[in-house]
């Protein structure tokens, strides 16, 4: 089989392939050269869900005329000073506006400031141009028909409602890192989204993320090791079904790292179900050396020098702030409970068959005393003396079905379900234990060994200390094998090595030996959920008070350890514009 070179046209239509994914490919790299290059207003305008036009116009530096061929030109950029390590820029690889260019009808048209305007075209890979042309300040790319050079892919594309909405993503990840940028987004295909410029990030984040983030948004600021992390983070009574509201910035980069979104769900384990998700803002910015953004043709992913010292960063900057925060729970929203409990209205009943029992203006009869027997509490569950500024959750007045404990403070109303309450109390408290000191363990009667391959041995003994914390006991046994010894005792009979592979793989994939302590977790959780006070109990009013004190000191009270709310709060202005006196 023969080599040969290839054509350039066909080489600039597999770049294509590497870099022009879909549409929303397209509004990223365009987007991005806007940018860089200092844009304060950025209009973007799509149809047919970007495949037959996307048009990016900005008030940026603009490209002289005769730098033109260039910038459709392979391997040409003006933000790479030589240093590869040393990356300041979105986009640098000088590929995008040619391989756009090779599957579809590009025009690109700019200005500098007191020069006249250009255009260049280019068709499928053919370049005509630059000539001249009508201008404002600034650039404007546009793009037609994309992939009609390459009519396959089009096959591959989704309809134009999905194309539409992957572009709409891919402009709130780029506004949210640049909030002193304007962002409008148009087209027949859409809604038009228009970005105001702010100063404040907590401003754009709720632009893009919704007005209730603001309202509910803990601020992060952490630095670690030159390595700083701001944003906001939602508490767990805030969540989403999917984590497509995360929003992760590494150096102003966009990124959807798996490692970061692990570290995520990381720090909220516990907090959250396993199918919530937190909402966030995150920006990470540390030293260009430190991060390889270079590692993927649309700069999607990242690699860090140290992704354990980011990780723990992330982990445990959201944690510090959700502990500093308290015990947060979201005030429910005076629209839904009027929904919930709006009368139904009045119908007439039917002539046939009428009866003064069933008619709406029969007389009262009472207060329906049997229904209303679930909420008669007895004296000892009664606590009308407390004071209602005894604290964050107030003071208890009442307990209803044996489950449900209300409280009153000053401004709302407080209703706690006493079990998901006291199972967090009670988990808290054992986790603190297994911190604090090392976890028996129980002896093996014959050390049982395990055989693995030798990275796998090198791993484990590496993290023996920390294993023996969990009452997990290993030495090497000669090159490929380890003996254990011990096993923790809260696992009870376990199969040893299950388990020590699980973590040898573990650390492999991430370097840490935290395998076994969600293990132990997870375990303690079940032991806090049978300790815990159970539904059904009544409660002496000491003893609600006590619970609900118990709750304002412990930072992760808002949530049980599967992730449910332990408290609902309603506020008074709430209450009376359900009830039209507001």
């Amino acid at each position: 089989m023969t080599i040969r070179l290839l054509p350039e046209t066909m080489v600039n239509r597999i770049a294509a392939g590497e870099v022009v994914e879909r549409p929303a490919s397209v509004v990223k790299e365009l987007v991005e050269n806007a940018l860089d290059a200092g844009a304060t207003r950025i209009e973007i305008v799509t149809g047919g869900g970007g495949l037959t036009l996307i048009r990016v116009a900005d008030n940026g530096g603009g490209i002289p005329v005769a730098e033109l061929p260039l910038a459709v030109a392979r391997h040409c950029t003006s933000k790479l000073a030589g240093d590869i390590h040393d990356i300041r820029f979105l986009g640098f690889r000088g590929e995008a506006l040619p391989s756009i260019g090779a599957v579809s009808r590009l025009t690109l048209r700019s200005r500098t400031a007191g020069a006249e305007g250009a255009e260049i075209l280019v068709e499928g890979g053919r370049i005509a141009g630059p000539r001249p042309a009508a201008a404002n300040a600034g650039t404007l790319v546009e793009v037609r028909d994309l992939f009609f050079a390459t009519p396959a892919r089009l096959k591959f594309m989704k309809g134009e409602r999905a194309e539409a909405t992957a572009i709409s993503d891919v402009v709130k990840r780029l506004a949210c890192g640049f909030p002193a940028v304007r962002f409008t987004l148009s087209g027949g295909d859409r809604a038009t989204l228009d970005l105001a410029a702010t100063p404040d990030r907590l401003a754009r984040a709720a632009q893009v993320l919704g007005a209730e983030f603001r309202d509910n948004a803990v601020e992060i600021d952490a630095e670690r090791e030159g390595v700083q992390l701001t944003g906001f983070t939602s508490p767990p009574a805030f969540s989403r079904g999917n984590a497509l509201h995360q929003f992760i910035h590494v150096n102003g980069r966009p990124v959807k790292d798996k490692m970061l979104a692990g570290a995520i769900r990381g720090a909220y384990a516990d907090r959250l179900a396993s199918d919530r998700h937190a909402v966030c803002a995150l920006f990470i910015d540390l030293d260009p050396a430190l991060v390889d953004v270079n590692v993927h043709p649309a700069k999607a992913d990242v690699r860090f020098r140290d992704p354990g010292l980011v990780r723990g960063l992330v982990v445990g900057a959201i944690r510090e702030a959700l502990g500093a925060a308290g015990p947060l729970a979201a005030t429910s929203n005076a629209g839904a409970l009027a929904a919930a409990f709006r009368p139904q209205g009045v119908r007439p009943a039917p002539a046939q068959g009428w009866s003064v029992a069933q008619s709406p203006f029969r007389p009262l009869a009472g207060f329906g005393e049997a229904k209303q027997a679930a909420f008669v509490t007895a004296p000892s569950a009664r606590a009308d003396d407390a004071p209602v500024t005894a604290g964050r959750l107030g003071a208890a007045r009442a307990q209803i079905h044996e489950n449900y404990i209300v409280a009153q403070t000053e401004d709302s109303l407080v209703i706690v379900d006493q079990h998901a309450a006291h199972e967090r109390l009670v988990y808290e408290a054992m986790k603190t234990a297994l911190e604090s000191r090392v976890l028996h363990a129980q002896m093996l009667l014959i050390p049982e060994v395990v055989e693995l391959p030798a990275d796998d041995v090198e791993r484990l003994a590496t993290h023996a200390a920390t294993l023996f914390r969990f009452g997990l006991e290993l030495e090497r046994f000669g090159p490929g094998a380890v003996a254990v010894r011990a096993t923790p005792s809260m696992l009870g009979e376990c199969d040893a090595a299950g388990l020590v592979r699980d973590l040898a793989d573990e650390i492999a994939d991430s370097d840490t030996a935290e395998g076994l302590k969600r293990r132990l977790d997870r375990i303690a959780s079940t032991m806090a959920c049978h300790g815990s006070v159970r539904s059904g109990r009544r409660m002496r009013a000491d003893e609600m008070n006590a619970l609900l004190r118990r709750m304002e000191e412990v930072p992760e009270s808002a949530t049980c350890n599967h992730g449910r709310p332990t408290f609902i709060e309603l506020k008074l202005a709430d209450i009376e514009r359900l009830f039209g006196r507001r």
